[in-house]
């Protein structure tokens, strides 16, 4: 295991999900819930879950498309949604 890509995936994914939208569903869910550690196990599961199937495409697809071609498509989407996020209404 290379413990330096290990530590970089996990500084980068705790990074990104502060204060994002799962977060606050989570959040919210939590509040409301009087079992808060079920809450716990069904987001840990589904980011656990979306964390495979992302390496498991992200793998396939680098078998296709050159890995620098994937990294400026994902930049791409990125600002694409963004501005989507700030005209939509």
């Amino acid at each position: 295991m290379d413990l330096k890509v290990l530590l970089t995936t996990f500084g980068m994914i705790f990074l990104a999900e502060l204060g994002d939208k799962t977060q606050l569903a989570t959040f919210c869910l939590a509040a409301e819930s009087k079992s808060r550690f079920t809450v716990f196990l069904g987001s840990a599961g589904a980011l656990v879950l979306t964390s495979l199937l992302a390496v498991l495409f992200g793998a396939e697809l680098n078998r296709l498309i050159p890995t620098n071609y994937i990294k400026i498509g994902v930049g791409g989407l990125f600002v694409l949604i963004g501005l989507w996020m700030m005209i939509s209404p």
